[in-house]
């Protein structure tokens, strides 16, 4: 893999930022790693980070590389602060930034495909929040959509509060306006989800602060009949859950070549609705 830092100037944020780039890179002398590249444009994963990380993160704390060289996948990290992927109230717009500049930015820059079923997203906590709401919100851009220990409702998040930082936090992202119903209530876009969305996926731990939001979510799912992949199996809000559970989006991911679905089996402990 190619693993390029990108420093550039964002027109949605009027300001410089970041994204981590992976690149698939076909080799075959690399001792104890061979990487894959595809014929054409590679397909692509946007993989979100949490509350408290940056763009950096996913490349720092698991084996990310490792775990897509041999997929000929590309991988792009932006940096997103602690926007909660939303034009913000009292910030900047990063929910413009992300689903629209962003995408234009990368192609820009890379070689990457543009059809619907080469491009993914994922994230974890507030980055699966970030990529489920892009997934329901814009579901002609995506073939599958993962979220890992993701904030899925944010609208009762927000009248619950699990530390002193949240009030501040969800004043400068929504200041007084309503969440409940509207664009930025993953539970309430399932609501509007229409047939043809992509393929989902939520995983959490049983240990997790957030694995009761995320019950919520599934439960609403399955109300409304949307299909999703569910894995809550034991675990925390941690790095040792999200460096395993990565690899299992990995392999579910519906790549070019996986076959009919590119689906597997969920893990052990997990539940398919």
């Amino acid at each position: 893999m190619a693993r390029i830092r990108c420093d550039f100037f964002s027109e949605a944020l009027g300001m410089g930022t970041s994204m981590t780039v992976l690149l698939p890179e076909r080799t075959s002398t690399q001792i104890g790693m061979a990487g894959a590249a595809p014929a054409g444009d590679p397909p692509v994963l946007y993989l979100l980070h949490g509350l408290t990380d940056d763009d950096t993160i996913w490349t720092r704390r698991t084996a990310i590389e490792r775990y897509v060289a041999p997929l000929g996948l590309a991988v792009v990290m932006p940096q997103a602060a602690r926007s909660f992927y939303a034009d913000e109230e009292h910030g900047n717009r990063y929910w413009t930034f992300l689903t629209e500049e962003l995408p234009q930015v990368c192609q820009s820059f890379f070689r990457l495909s543009e059809r619907r079923e080469d491009t993914f997203v994922a994230g974890l906590s507030m980055g699966g929040y970030g990529a489920m709401k892009w997934a329901l919100r814009r579901p002609d851009r995506f073939a599958a959509a993962a979220s890992l220990s993701g904030a899925l409702n944010v609208a009762h998040r927000r009248e619950h509060p699990t530390r002193p930082v949240d009030p501040a936090v969800w004043h400068t992202v929504w200041g007084d306006r309503d969440v409940p119903g509207g664009d930025d209530d993953t539970v309430a876009l399932l609501g509007r989800a229409g047939a043809d969305l992509p393929a989902l996926y939520v995983a959490c731990g049983t240990e997790d602060f957030l694995h009761e939001d995320n019950v919520r979510f599934v439960e609403a799912a399955r109300a409304r009949d949307v299909p999703v992949t569910v894995d809550f199996s034991p675990g925390d809000h941690d790095w040792a859950y999200w460096d395993d559970k990565i690899r299992d989006v990995l392999a579910w991911l519906p790549l070019p070549g996986a076959g009919p679905s590119g689906a597997e089996a969920p893990p052990a402990g997990s539940a398919r609705h």
